[in-house]
């Protein structure tokens, strides 16, 4: 409970400072829906292939997809990247072996941040019902060493253990669940 009120403080914070005159706070983003318990997506941050770093999850909030990095607490998140697309589209840059270009992905800054949570919030606008996103992030773990870290899901068809998350906005919508969690 004390985490969402947190969460809540945060946000508020930060939107009443990035608010401009003609946008409410409202038309921004759903605060509570943000600080919700239960995202419609969820899937693990792995860290260095191996290690439990935190969980990656999606909502919807109106027209707004949110992409939120949450560390696990042992481990701090440094710089993220994301990229997100629609699955059948060339969605993100590829080397021509076939490995993402985490420098050229078009999301690198965030909504907000601290050293526990990245939260991206990206326009609805051009999305199909099936899309595909990206997640990248450098960590730091427990023993203070840097890791590299994917949310989890199919690997790319490059010779590295990147990953990508293929998601469904339908099964998505305004705080339910949809089933479409990986946990």
């Amino acid at each position: 409970m004390k985490k969402n009120y947190l969460l809540y403080f945060l946000f508020t914070v930060l939107l009443f400072s990035s608010c401009t005159e003609n946008e409410s706070i409202e038309e921004q983003i759903d605060i509570e829906e943000v600080a919700s318990d239960e995202p419609c997506f969820t899937t693990a941050l792995i860290a260095g292939q191996n290690y439990d770093a935190g969980i990656v999850t999606a909502d919807i909030d109106g027209d707004n997809l949110i992409i939120t990095f949450s560390s696990n607490g042992d481990w701090i998140i440094g710089t993220t990247h994301l990229s997100v697309g629609n699955c059948d589209e060339d969605w993100v840059p590829l080397t021509g072996s076939g490995n993402p270009q985490i420098g050229q992905f078009e999301y690198t800054e965030p909504f907000s941040i601290t050293p526990y949570e990245v939260v991206y919030i990206i326009s609805l606008e051009g999305l199909d019902d099936n899309y595909c996103f990206a997640a990248h992030a450098e960590v730091e773990g427990p023993d203070g060493n840097g890791e590299t870290a994917w949310a989890e899901g199919p690997e790319f068809d490059g010779r590295s253990w990147a990953m990508f998350v293929e998601a469904t906005l339908s099964e998505c919508e305004d705080g339910d669940d949809g089933g479409n969690n990986a946990f």
